[in-house]
């Protein structure tokens, strides 16, 4: 069931005291458990009872229709600098030669590309900041410098990935310690490319790394893909797979350790899939050390993983051929720049929020 944002109020996290000869880490680890712990023994009433209980959510509407097609107009506009030949309305043109480079699962991260205006427009939409913020219970977020998505239907020159089930925690963390978030700028029915996720399966991922995975061959590193048998393992347990169907203007959440993957459109869709990918996360989650590399990060123009605090993984906002050639019109700075509110920076960790 699709629900929509309700007006709750928000209110802040209560600060812990730091324990003296407690490091920093250990009070992080305290009050990212207080959090957690307070989110899951609560009611809500609304869509968050559904995140919690299937471990992903559509909420509806957080930008209106058509705002969202704007928004995927500017997509299809920076893709244009690249190239005058892609035309959006023109499938022949949906060719490696008139696109900017992107990743093997459709995203789009270089060429300064996650400090685009447009797509910091999209991060700061009220409807979508609203529902982090209801979610964690606090305005004071820090989000991710993430990829786009634009996934073309049938395209000649691209091989459809195969299906490649994950999750984006580590087993040595436990609990919802990262919810991520696709902004959705078109419509993702049956056929078209989108989410899958896995109902229920952020229930279940403790007791399988416990009792399935080795523990030497667990790894800090916040992915692991499954394989047929371990996807298996959750599937004799109940957990469904669900192709996520939106609209343009919704939002889905899911909590990290939900294992999902990227579909690819069917031969009979002719949506070219469009989403931002947008993860907040309480500031008082991030060490000094995560706020110092999201600055820097943020100041060069570059990227990152899903990951809003944590060890948080840097993206090079230039591109490379497989040969490893530097691509021939890398960019240092985006081709507009957002306007550098104090909310924004708050949102980048570049600047405090006391």
């Amino acid at each position: 069931m699709s629900t929509t944002v309700v007006e709750a109020p928000v209110k802040e996290l209560a600060t812990l005291k730091l324990v003296p000869g407690e490091t920093e880490k250990e009070q992080k680890d305290k009050i990212i458990k207080s959090v957690l712990d307070r989110i899951a023994k609560q009611t809500y009433g609304d869509w968050r009872d559904e995140l919690l209980e299937n471990g992903y959510v559509v909420v509806k509407n957080v930008i209106p229709r058509e705002k969202a097609r704007e928004y995927q107009k500017q997509a299809f506009k920076w893709m244009n600098r690249f190239s005058d030949k892609f035309d959006p309305q023109n499938p022949e043109t949906w060719v490696r030669e008139n696109l900017p480079p992107s990743s093997k699962i459709n995203s789009f991260s270089t060429h300064c590309l996650p400090h685009e205006k447009f797509i910091w427009d999209v991060r700061m939409e009220p409807g979508v900041l609203k529902a982090f913020e209801d979610l964690w219970g606090t305005e004071k977020l820090v989000v991710s410098f993430d990829a786009m998505n634009v996934t073309f239907p049938n395209r000649k020159d691209k091989e459809p990935l195969a299906a490649w089930p994950h999750v984006d925690q580590s087993p040595y963390l436990r609990g919802m310690q990262c919810s991520q978030g696709i902004v959705s700028l078109s419509d993702s029915g049956p056929e078209d490319g989108g989410l899958v996720v896995y109902r229920g399966t952020h229930k279940l991922v403790d007791e399988f790394f416990d009792t399935v995975v080795p523990k030497e061959e667990w790894n800090e590193k916040n992915f692991h893909t499954m394989t047929k048998d371990q996807l298996q393992w959750f599937l004799d347990r109940g957990c469904e797979e669900v192709k996520v169907e939106c609209e343009a203007g919704d939002l889905i959440i899911w909590d990290s350790r939900t294992i999902h993957w990227g579909k690819e459109p069917s031969e009979t869709s002719k949506t070219i899939r469009t989403a931002v990918y947008a993860c907040y996360t309480p500031v008082e989650f991030a060490s000094q050390k995560c706020l110092d590399d999201k600055k820097a990060i943020f100041e060069s123009w570059e990227g990152t993983t899903h990951w809003s605090h944590g060890e948080v993984l840097r993206r090079s906002r230039k591109a490379y051929h497989p040969d490893g050639t530097e691509f021939e019109n890398n960019r240092d700075e985006p081709f507009e720049k957002p306007v550098l509110s104090d909310r924004l920076l708050q949102l980048a960790g570049a600047k405090s929020y006391d």
